[in-house]
């Protein structure tokens, strides 16, 4: 433990309790006490020195050795009370009255004594106080100005120090000086070096704060300008802090966001309450800085105005701590998403419900009444021809009460990804052919006229024969269904890149464009107005979507109201873009109208 240690541990127990808790506060009691102490304790041991050199003192030595312990009782005060300021302005009291003592009693301004006055506010220096610099200041100059009015009036007693030559007195009261200077000069470099510590030390720690934390802390004025923000925010939008400053973070902020951003930090700024909003804020990617594009982020902003008093802000100043809160908001946007596919599904559910009791129940009466009528042929003296009809009807109704139940099958099996397809070489012409004879027959009894069009030079197609052949069955019959009498039904297929493009025009009804969207979604059946004027589940087009599917390829329509609709179909002509699993797909729009494929057109017609 060394020498300095030591004295400092004995000063520090004589700190007062409010001065231990600051070390700023710390060194400057320190300062305070331990000069005074030492200048006390030295006057008081050179005083039995003084009188075995000088023999009995004067009544003014006596007096102004006395005074010397002043600054014993004054770090005593501080000790027991903590006012620093007021320790100070007593210190400055005492040394400007022992100054003034000596100075009046050895020759006024012109004494040796009077050079102190200077001392004075050079010592109130130490205190860091405007307050008792001024007073001392005010106190040096007054006791300067009293003694060269007492001198300039020769109102000043006789010289007491006559019998010691001028000199000797002037160079031990200079030298006095230096000595007390050099050391208010030490002290005044300890205490600097003790702040600059701790700006640097505290300065550290909010750095460590600010680089560590994952929130980003700014202080804005109410116009937004950021006027600082913590070096967090580079980890967070990768962008340097000083490119932000000013309306750097403005110009981030999604456009849309910008009123919202602005809005809380005025009302921040003006109402003295703290706010909160949430903005979309420009995120700048490594690969995309030389892009010049970014992708945006949302960002939770906490604001609230600077605390009163804060170093060098002004009274609108806010202080704001942003926050990524882009998790939770792709939670929340899960979360609603999550809801909504399940009102779908609640939705679809229904529909399933209405429809398919509409669709099982009429074959199923049907199938009940007719037989009933059979059975009781002796009541009802049924001939041969009404049995062989009533028959006929039971017998159709069975194969659509089939077909239903197998739609709903296939349906499920394609949900569960339990569906699968066998790719393999087919020559799609005839399949195509062979789908318009099975349709001929039903297009002619509903009066409309069925067009097959496609070039005899098809090339082989990679893919399941079965799944192309419902395909096309399902979207003719669609097309027929949806088709008033004298309408027309349009089948055509070409080469189109590396696919082969299906086409199905009809001069139906059409579609709406809101009903659009929702065309081949499970047990959807669009426009209300026509909705139960034709029979059927809802599965075909979700059947058809799901067989595109799982052959790589896509589906799109283009309808209007009143005017007809076109379904596009792409089915790769290689095998590879095929899937065994049954992922439904999404149904768009088509990009384009319509095209009629005449290449050497191959035409089938059946008129009503």
């Amino acid at each position: 433990m060394t020498v300095s240690s030591i004295i400092r541990d004995c000063l520090d127990t004589l700190l007062h309790p409010s001065a231990r808790r600051d070390a700023l506060a710390r060194a400057h009691h320190r300062a305070f006490i331990a000069p005074r102490l030492l200048g006390s304790l030295t006057a008081l041991a050179a005083f039995p020195v003084y009188l075995a050199l000088h023999g009995a003192p004067t009544g003014l030595e006596v007096v102004g050795f006395a005074w010397l312990t002043a600054p014993i009782l004054l770090s005593y005060f501080l000790s027991r009370t903590g006012r620093y300021e007021a320790a100070n302005m007593l210190s400055s009291l005492a040394l400007a009255g022992l100054v003034l003592l000596v100075a009046i009693n050895t020759g006024g301004i012109a004494s040796f004594a009077a050079i102190w006055l200077v001392v004075i506010p050079l010592e109130a220096a130490l205190s860091a106080s405007r307050r008792v610099v001024a007073f001392a200041s005010a106190l040096a100059i007054g006791s300067a100005l009293l003694l060269v009015g007492l001198t300039h009036f020769d109102t000043l007693p006789p010289s007491q120090a006559a019998g010691v030559s001028t000199s000797v007195l002037m160079a031990g009261g200079v030298l006095s000086a230096l000595l007390y200077g050099c050391g208010l000069a030490y002290c005044a470099e300890v205490l600097g070096r003790t702040s600059v510590a701790l700006l640097n030390a505290e300065e550290q720690r909010y750095r460590l704060l600010a680089c560590n934390m994952s929130d980003v802390i700014s202080c804005h004025s109410r116009d937004g300008a950021v006027q600082f923000i913590s070096p967090a925010v580079e980890a967070m939008i990768g962008t340097p802090a000083r490119q932000l400053l000013g309306h750097g973070l403005f110009d981030r902020v999604h456009v849309i966001d910008r009123p919202a951003f602005l809005t809380a930090l005025s009302d921040a700024g003006r109402g003295g309450e703290a706010r909160s909003v949430e903005f979309r804020l420009r995120r700048e990617l490594p690969y995309e800085e030389r892009l010049g594009t970014g992708e945006f982020i949302w960002v939770e902003l906490r604001c609230r105005p600077m605390a009163a008093g804060a170093a060098g802000s002004a009274s609108s100043d806010v202080v704001a701590v942003m926050r990524d809160i882009t998790a939770r908001k792709q939670q929340e946007q899960a979360l609603e998403q999550a809801r909504a596919e399940a009102e779908r599904a609640d939705a679809t559910r229904s529909r399933f419900l209405a429809t398919v009791s509409h669709e099982l129940r009429t074959p199923l009466n049907a199938i009940i009444g007719f037989s009933e009528m059979i059975v009781r042929d002796e009541e009802l003296v049924l001939d041969a021809a009404r049995r062989r009809e009533y028959a006929q009807l039971i017998h159709d109704s069975g194969q659509h009460l089939l077909s239903v139940v197998n739609g709903i099958l296939d349906m499920s099996k394609m949900e569960a990804g339990n569906f699968e397809i066998e790719p393999e070489p087919f020559a799609p012409r005839p399949a195509l052919v062979n789908c318009c004879d099975l349709l001929a027959l039903k297009a002619r009894e509903a009066g409309i006229d069925l067009v097959a069009r496609a070039p005899d030079d098809l090339p082989d197609v990679d893919g399941d024969p079965r799944a192309f052949k419902q395909i096309l069955i399902n979207l003719v019959s669609n097309a027929i269904k949806f088709t008033e009498r004298g309408g027309s039904v349009t089948v055509s297929a070409a080469v189109e890149g590396p696919y082969l493009a299906l086409r199905v025009t009809d001069t139906g009804v059409g579609i709406a464009a809101d009903d659009l969207k929702r065309i081949g979604d499970p047990f959807f059946q669009a426009g209300k107005t026509y909705q139960r004027r034709h029979e059927g589940t809802g599965l075909g087009l979700s059947i058809v979507k799901t067989l595109v599917a799982l052959h790589g390829g896509t589906i799109s329509l283009a309808s209007k109201l009143d005017e007809g609709t076109t379904v596009t179909v792409l089915l790769p002509l290689t095998a590879k873009g095929a899937r065994a699993s049954s992922k439904i797909a999404t149904i768009g729009p088509a990009s384009s109208a319509p095209t009629e494929i005449r290449n050497q057109p191959f035409q089938v017609k059946k008129s009503a």
